[in-house]
């Protein structure tokens, strides 16, 4: 026979009372107890049968030995074996015969897309637009060649990678070391006259004998760059860390040293070439 429900008054408390309130120790609802034991019996077995217990180097393996891991690359292995024909088409295929083989665009298009969103967007942004200190890469201004073959290289060797033997380089020094700040003053006006904005013409009257005696050796007698050397063209509306005043003024005496990674150990030969393809049809290069 059921038990009769007790009223509040049956209840035993926990002899605790304060200001005439007394704590009921009553018992927990049998359907809650009996859900509370089945999560304990459930995590047990779990621990048993799969990854779970945190070590110094890794986890528990479980019995069953499943991975997350394991299961991303067998679907990134099946994948590749797929894709392992025209992978090789596309190895065999000179990069600037691609876009005759209507596959072979397609397929390079959608993969260097997947390659920058996971590799490149971060630093050149999800557009390929570029940032402060990033190059915008749908313009036709580029330091070290813009054609499908320059960007294979770039992209291998990476711009002043300590670690590629073959990276880009080029290195312009800090002339804060080397100049007076008035020196300084009138290059960075000479600067702003090259590239066609409001300047001091005072100060830029000195400007050309200074940027002859230390500029141009890079960037050109005339200011145009030199490509060989990574030197930027000083004469358009390009800039890659600002072209104002204050902005030339720190470069001069500062320097910059950006650096990008050289690709060629991180993702694959075919990875390189569909992002260069992708890269180049977005609407800049050469």
């Amino acid at each position: 026979m059921r038990k009769p429900k007790l009223s509040d008054e049956d209840y035993p408390t926990t002899g605790h009372e304060w200001d005439g309130i007394r704590e009921y120790d009553k018992p927990m609802p049998r359907w809650w107890l009996w859900t509370f034991y089945a999560t304990i019996l459930f995590a047990l077995v779990y621990v048993v049968f799969y990854p779970a217990i945190p070590l110094v180097n890794g986890a528990t393996p479980g019995v069953l030995g499943w991975s997350t891991r394991a299961d991303l690359a067998a679907e990134v292995e099946a994948v590749s074996l797929r894709n392992a024909d025209i992978d090789q088409r596309l190895l065999d295929t000179p990069i600037g015969d691609l876009g005759a083989d209507p596959d072979l665009t397609r397929y390079a298009t959608a993969g260097g897309a997947a390659v920058f969103r996971t590799y490149c967007s971060q630093c050149h942004g999800a557009g390929a637009q570029g940032a402060k200190g990033y190059p915008n890469l749908q313009d036709d201004d580029w330091l070290w060649g813009g054609d499908l073959e320059a960007i294979v290289l770039t992209l291998k060797h990476g711009i002043r990678d300590d670690g590629d033997d073959d990276t880009r380089f080029s290195q312009m020094p800090a002339f804060g070391d080397i100049l007076e700040t008035g020196e300084i003053d009138a290059l960075t006006q000479y600067v702003l006259s090259l590239s066609g904005q409001d300047h001091d013409a005072d100060l830029a009257a000195a400007g050309p004998v200074l940027f002859e005696e230390n500029c141009a050796s890079c960037h050109g007698e005339t200011g145009l760059g030199e490509r060989e050397q990574g030197a930027p063209n000083l004469t358009d509306a390009i800039w890659l860390f600002g072209g104002d005043a204050e902005t030339i003024g720190h470069t001069i005496t500062f320097s910059r040293y950006g650096m990008m990674p050289a690709w060629n150990t991180r993702i694959s030969e075919a990875q390189i070439k569909q992002v260069a393809f992708y890269v180049h049809q977005l609407g800049g290069g050469e």
